[in-house]
């Protein structure tokens, strides 16, 4: 089983406007409104490729309980409750352009956050990979992320870790390391201090670095020219196929997805970055964000090739 974790999820409403107008009313005539959260998305794109999956993260309020009603039905539910109300994130399509606002969620007490490691650490018993995304809600501290990793490290469990920042920076600053990390060149650029391009041997050299030391996996996204990753101490390029993007939000959510099951099935280095990039690539395709259709998988999956550079 797959445990996702996702620590601040929300209700992601989509309001698809013709044209926003300004300070007058805007009538909305088709409203979506999904369980979201960067781990939800990584949990629905498990659930629909047949995995066995479990959520947990912190949830609260009506917007918990109509969270809890809108998983997928195969997903087994494993929220810890908080005394605050879930947030809402809202996407207001218009004009070719999406603009977002995003409520910062509920403060998460001290007990609710001693409370949910208890909790996390009693569901690593059933858990075979630990896929934890997103950002974390206010009142846990910067490096609550490294705590859970040390928890999953301790009953000897995966961890595929995406999250980015301050968070990201504090786990691998720690002396307790994920199993796999899967920034972008933004997010190296960030970590480092310094510009990183989409150079082969730079990429290289970057992953080299001692921040990066005692992670087994770092996949790196490079969009349209497919990802760069470095297993052990090995290298690869991904290749991928040009596709028609109809909606690209959630597509590195079900890269994680893919990641998260290669651990699971135990599949080779190749096998795994194939899944990973298919179903960031089949979730691009789809309007809905962190859904794909399985129906297009293998004609992608035949078009992908990872080579050893």
């Amino acid at each position: 089983m797959i445990l996702t974790v996702t620590m601040n999820p929300s209700i992601d409403i989509s309001y698809p406007l013709d044209e926003l107008k300004i300070d007058t009313v805007n009538r909305v005539a088709e409203v979506s409104k999904t369980a979201g959260g960067k781990g939800l998305n990584v949990t629905r794109v498990l659930a629909e490729i047949g995995d066995n999956v479990a959520a947990t993260g912190l949830i609260g309020g009506t917007n918990g309980e109509f969270l809890l009603q809108n998983l997928h039905p195969n997903v087994k539910q494993c929220f810890y409750n908080i005394s605050g109300d879930t947030r809402n994130c809202i996407a207001i399509l218009h004009e070719g352009k999406q603009t977002e606002i995003l409520e910062a969620g509920p403060t998460i007490t001290a007990d609710e956050a001693n409370g949910f490691l208890h909790y996390f650490k009693s569901l690593m018993e059933s858990a075979e990979v630990v896929s934890i995304s997103g950002s974390l809600p206010a009142g846990l501290p910067v490096d609550y992320y490294a705590s859970l990793v040390e928890l999953a490290n301790q009953a000897g469990k995966p961890v595929v870790l995406d999250c980015s920042g301050a968070a990201l920076q504090a786990v691998l600053e720690s002396p307790h390391k994920p199993t796999v990390i899967k920034p972008n060149n933004e997010e190296l650029s960030q970590l480092l201090g310094k510009e990183v391009s989409e150079d082969l041997d730079e990429l290289k050299e970057v992953l080299q670095e001692p921040l990066f030391a005692g992670i087994e996996w770092i996949i790196v996204s490079l969009g349209a020219n497919g990802a760069f990753a470095k297993h052990g101490d090995t290298f690869y390029k991904v290749d991928i196929p040009r596709i028609q993007v109809v909606n690209p939000v959630g597509s590195g959510d079900s890269t994680v997805a893919g990641i998260s099951s290669g651990l699971l099935h135990k599949e080779s280095d190749q096998e795994l970055l194939i899944k990973a990039n298919v179903l960031g690539m089949l979730n691009a395709q789809e309007k809905m964000t962190g859904h794909v259709n399985m129906a297009n998988y293998q004609a992608l999956y035949d078009q992908l090739l990872v080579k050893e550079v």
